[in-house]
């Protein structure tokens, strides 16, 4: 058990040291970078590179529209699967399969393969340069995964609860809204850290989709570090260090939820 606790230990150690590095590498000017060792600690820490990307890079709008598309889009997508889920498992009707059988195809299809008929979609609907763009896109790409993981968990819930509901008069809109949601909180906190961590990350879609500044992302705002002669590095560092911060407080928020979403559909009760 010791050699077992000994290797995790190693495991994590591993895992824990790009954040380390990188939380390093965004305290050193130009100079240090590239005249240092890649694993050498700042000999004059530059916690002013901070203050430059959140003002001066306008670091701050993208991290609220980073917010802001991943919050509507990670709701949207949830609440709409869940919805799907629901009239999957719970009811019957003709379409039940094929509507199933259309959602897992879209687990198959690349992402990017759809790009250019999107952008001409949004341009012929005039939501290029608009937040919606993005918002439907990760929505739409994000539902069938999100149904494919609700559905295990759904199968598990006992009809008991939502029959003796309809015996007290209960509609369908309540038995949804006040049982069956509170009782997939664990699988819903999987699903949201699984899209949440795909919306904030993804670049092709805003940089395809927007082209006004003050509406990019975090991942897209980065560039403004580039330049043509010259590059801070130490500026880009703090971005990408600001940019994980708030994954890893969800991550840490919902751990113990994620931990039952993903055991909690692997066996029937």
């Amino acid at each position: 058990m010791s050699l077992l606790y000994i290797l995790l230990a190693i495991i994590a150690v591993i895992q824990v040291f790009p954040l380390i590095w990188l939380l390093f590498f965004s305290l050193k000017d130009n100079q240090e970078v590239f005249n240092l060792s890649p694993f050498a600690l700042p000999t004059d820490p530059k916690w002013e590179n901070y203050a430059k990307v959140w003002t001066e890079g306008n670091i701050s709008q993208y991290f609220f529209n980073s917010v802001w598309y991943t919050v509507a889009a990670v709701v949207l997508t949830v609440l709409l699967a869940s919805l799907v889920t629901f009239a999957l498992t719970r009811m019957n009707w003709k379409l039940k399969k094929p509507v199933l059988g259309l959602f897992m195809v879209g687990i198959m299809i690349p992402i990017h393969s759809t790009l250019i008929p999107l952008f001409q979609m949004f341009m012929k609907i005039n939501l290029t340069d608009h937040p919606l763009s993005i918002i439907l896109t990760y929505t739409a790409f994000n539902l069938p995964l999100t149904i494919m993981i609700l559905l295990g968990f759904y199968q598990t819930l006992p009809r008991e609860v939502e029959e003796a509901a309809v015996m007290d008069g209960c509609s369908v809109n309540r038995i949804f809204f006040q049982i069956i949601l509170p009782m997939t909180s664990s699988v819903i906190a999987t699903t949201v850290i699984i899209n949440m961590i795909y919306n904030w990350n993804e670049f092709v879609f805003v940089n395809t989709f927007i082209s006004s500044d003050g509406l990019k992302t975090l991942t897209v705002g980065i560039q403004n570090f580039i330049g043509q002669y010259t590059t801070d590095w130490g500026a880009i560092g703090a971005t990408l260090m600001i940019s994980i911060l708030p994954i890893l407080i969800v991550f840490f928020i919902l751990s113990n939820r994620i931990m039952e979403g993903m055991t909690a559909g692997s066996v029937k009760g």
